[in-house]
């Protein structure tokens, strides 16, 4: 009843992103076809080819999804063309294998015949081979499509929409309504889209081989018809689907700036913030690039034009992005970022928004009784007890645990990377004895961590600042006044407030932000 409740009040989200999921299935799907038919009939006909071609798939196929989309992003950016363009490679595999198979299978005298009536040889590939070979290739096309909407949820890592935007924030926010609202709808769609394939299969399959003593030639005619009355009806509603989208989004008009976010509860929130703070400010349309991923996939995509404007963290910024040695001088790490992000990225490092989100090690009031820890010198001297699950940016960075294992100087029992709230999940399991965590981050209170005192002050300030291409703040000069603003309004214990409600209250991120504005007077209701 609960995911009944959430379902019904997010809908309209629901939809949207259900129509986005299916389009770029259906995208992806198309040119997998275009590609696969042809290279399978290729290699069933240059014999040198058959292995190169059907390797290279496979070893496709074997790659990590996540691995094969890091290594697009920075050839094809963000959004729609790397989520796509992901999702055919792995799709190429079971087309192409069951093309060249189709083809293989088919008796050799049936093809000799045919040659026999004089038909040439793409006579015989296209009214012969091809249409005994289609229920097989049907079926490679089937196994595709089906996966193809699985995988087609990483979408939402890169900003091009879809159901797995729902499914990332919900593991974000250990929310399992969210989560569900997600997934319940992709695996819908992936059933929809066997049955569609398991009609298209049938239709494309001879009479001659469909026969039975259970079901007449005449009733086969007719369970065709019926099959055909269901594909053109279910065509029919998603062009309507498609149309209505399409209207909606003409309707809304060009956006005039684009803004990116992380991928947890705060950077959802300011995102949402800074977006519906320009709006109601200005006559600017902005379009919103939510839960992007980690820092470098939105610092590419700032650097590459695909959005044009993010919030990030000056100790981030300075130590990660800028490849410098962690610092604590607050004033230094600000304005030596803004300095080389100017020098190196033409990007304009604007006011600091007022809060310091930096990191923490947590661990449970237990843990820190049983052991003494109130400082992370406390932690250190018993750390080969002790395991540790963090994020993997925080896993494998300077200021992260590399640099605080240094400057410390110990050693951990075990180390696990635990992307998201996940790691809380661990943590309240005892899986891991201590975590990452950010100062502000609603899930502290929620589990009510105790935070040790960095007592040797290596975690550099981590600040809010909004990001944005300088070629988009001289065109929209107003933006800069109207995030001081925000800066102006904007505290620790506020923003921790802000993302309590959306990880423990199950909030919406974008109402939280709005509702914040309101309040604030920033923007009107």
């Amino acid at each position: 009843m609960d995911f009944l409740h959430y379902a019904f009040e997010h809908r309209g989200q629901i939809y949207q992103l259900l129509i986005e999921h299916i389009e770029l299935t259906a995208l992806a799907l198309f040119f997998a076809i275009a590609i696969g038919i042809p290279l399978g009939i290729l290699i069933c006909y240059v014999k040198k080819l058959d292995q190169p071609i059907l390797g290279t798939a496979s070893i496709i196929q074997a790659i990590p999804s996540m691995a094969l989309l890091g290594f697009a992003i920075p050839l094809l950016g963000i959004g729609t063309l790397p989520a796509v363009v992901t999702v055919i490679l792995y799709s190429l595999l079971p087309i192409i294998k069951n093309t060249y198979t189709g083809i293989h299978s088919i008796e050799p005298q049936t093809v000799e015949a045919a040659k026999g009536i004089g038909l040439t040889r793409m006579q015989v590939l296209f009214k012969v081979q091809i249409p005994l070979a289609l229920p097989i290739i049907m079926s490679g096309v089937r196994i595709a499509a089906v996966t193809a909407v699985g995988l087609m949820t990483i979408a939402a890592f890169i900003g091009a929409g879809g159901l797995g935007y729902l499914v990332f924030s919900g593991i974000r926010t250990v929310n399992t309504m969210q989560i569900l609202a997600g997934a319940v709808p992709a695996c819908l769609l992936a059933l929809f889209v066997d049955y569609i394939g398991s009609l298209v299969e049938k239709l494309v399959t001879p009479l001659s081989l469909q026969k039975s003593a259970a079901v007449s030639v005449a009733g086969l005619k007719r369970q065709r018809f019926f099959y055909k009355g269901i594909l053109v009806s279910a065509t029919l509603v998603l062009l309507g689907m498609f149309v209505s989208t399409s209207f909606t989004e003409i309707v809304a008009g060009k956006k005039d700036i684009t803004i990116g976010t992380k991928d947890f509860t705060e950077q959802l929130i300011l995102g949402n913030m800074a977006a519906d703070l320009i709006e109601g400010n200005t006559d600017m349309k902005v379009e919103r690039k939510i839960n992007l991923g980690g820092t470098q996939v939105c610092f590419s995509a700032l650097k590459a034009g695909d959005i044009d404007m993010y919030i990030d963290y000056t100790g981030t910024i300075y130590a990660d992005v800028l490849g410098n040695k962690p610092i604590s001088d607050v004033k230094k790490v600000y304005e030596s970022s803004k300095q080389q992000l100017a020098a190196r990225y033409n990007i304009e490092a604007l006011e600091q928004l007022g809060f310091n989100n930096t990191y923490a090690i947590g661990v449970l009031p237990k843990t820190a009784e049983k052991y003494h820890l109130e400082t992370i010198s406390d932690l250190a001297a018993v750390g080969q007890q002790l395991k540790a699950g963090t994020t993997l940016e925080f896993l494998n960075r300077e200021d992260g645990l590399v640099g605080l294992k240094k400057k410390y100087g110990f050693i951990l029992a075990g180390e696990v990377g635990l992307d998201g709230s996940p790691r809380y999940t661990a943590l309240m399991n005892g899986e891991v004895d201590a975590i990452d965590a950010f100062s502000t981050d609603g899930l502290v209170k929620k589990f009510d961590l105790k935070l040790l005192k960095d007592d040797k002050h290596f975690f550099p300030p981590y600040y809010a600042v909004p990001l944005i291409n300088e070629a988009a703040l001289k065109k929209y000069p107003q933006i800069r006044p109207l995030m001081s603003k925000l800066g102006n309004v904007l505290s620790n214990d506020t923003m921790a407030e802000l993302n309590y409600k959306v990880d423990e209250l199950k909030m919406d991120p974008a109402e939280v932000a709005h509702q914040f504005l309101v309040d604030q007077k920033l923007i009107e209701t």
